[in-house]
């Protein structure tokens, strides 16, 4: 994809790796951003970063859980700025703890954000893409869209989720000139992820080398972005050894009892069966 004087809306872009996909796009030439995200203030710095390199930014704060309001304000913005050619999925929550303890209220939040309101924001940007014969929608999932993780069960299942939907569309929207994209980062150094304990022996990356890794991949066409050799290694293991990728992320899992001999009783419990 040429994004040479394009328009491209990014949700999640008040921080993160959001943020350092609307700089980078805004650094390759895009003519117009649309940001998304809750936060007002944080938009309004962002827009501040990219105005300074020449683009034109529209903020648009809004909860991607209130579905109607998401649905007016996208169709009002295409009205008064003209087509979206480049749609960017990257708003997203992570609420880490074992399923067991797994306060509802989060399980919720993580689904509606994650999920439902990227589906919403394909939906609304989709229909008037196949209208225009033109368009391309990238969908971020993670490394736990491929491989979930212990104490992550909820944030792998919307990951997981995000991918199917998005190998879905792919052939559904290609008759009407829409490419649609899977972009996997690792564990990416963000507010996010500083929340939450990490696992073992993962080396995070950072959003400057995911964004990039993104319009790499764009022009390419890769119909799935995955970003540095740990991902790679460890979607090639899934496939070799499942097994194997199992045992190593119980031991890196940030859980209290995650020694290999638990996992060995576990695997010898499964092949009992």
């Amino acid at each position: 994809m040429d994004i040479l004087g394009k328009t491209a809306l990014v949700t999640g872009a008040s921080r993160g790796i959001g943020r350092a996909i609307a700089l980078e796009l805004a650094k390759n030439g895009v003519k117009r951003l649309l940001l998304v995200a809750r936060d007002r203030q944080r938009l309004a710095e962002v827009a501040a970063e990219i105005e300074l390199l020449g683009v034109e930014v529209v903020t648009l704060p809004l909860d991607l859980s209130q579905l109607v309001k998401v649905n007016i304000a996208i169709a009002q913005a295409w009205r008064d700025y003209g087509p979206i050619h480049l749609l960017i999925n990257c708003a997203g929550v992570a609420h880490q703890s074992p399923f067991l303890k797994s306060p509802l209220p989060n399980v919720q939040q993580e689904i509606a954000i994650n999920l439902m309101g990227m589906y919403a924001m394909t939906r609304i940007v989709a229909r008037r893409m196949a209208a225009q014969k033109e368009g391309t929608i990238v969908n971020v999932s993670s490394l736990m869209g491929k491989i979930a993780a212990p104490t992550m069960a909820t944030y792998s299942a919307t990951k997981f989720a995000i991918l199917g939907f998005t190998q879905a569309l792919r052939g559904e929207l290609a008759p009407y000139n829409i490419r649609v994209v899977a972009l996997l980062p690792s564990l990416t150094d963000t507010d996010m992820v500083k929340e939450l304990q990490w696992f073992k022996w993962v080396q995070p990356t950072t959003t400057e080398k995911v964004a990039k890794s993104l319009i790499t991949g764009l022009q390419k066409e890769q119909p799935e972005i995955l970003i540095g050799w740990q991902s790679h290694l460890a979607v090639l293991g899934q496939k070799i050894a499942p097994w194997l990728v199992d045992r190593v992320l119980l031991m890196a899992a940030p859980l209290p009892d995650n020694k290999p001999k638990r996992y060995r009783r576990l695997r010898e419990a499964r092949i009992s069966n």
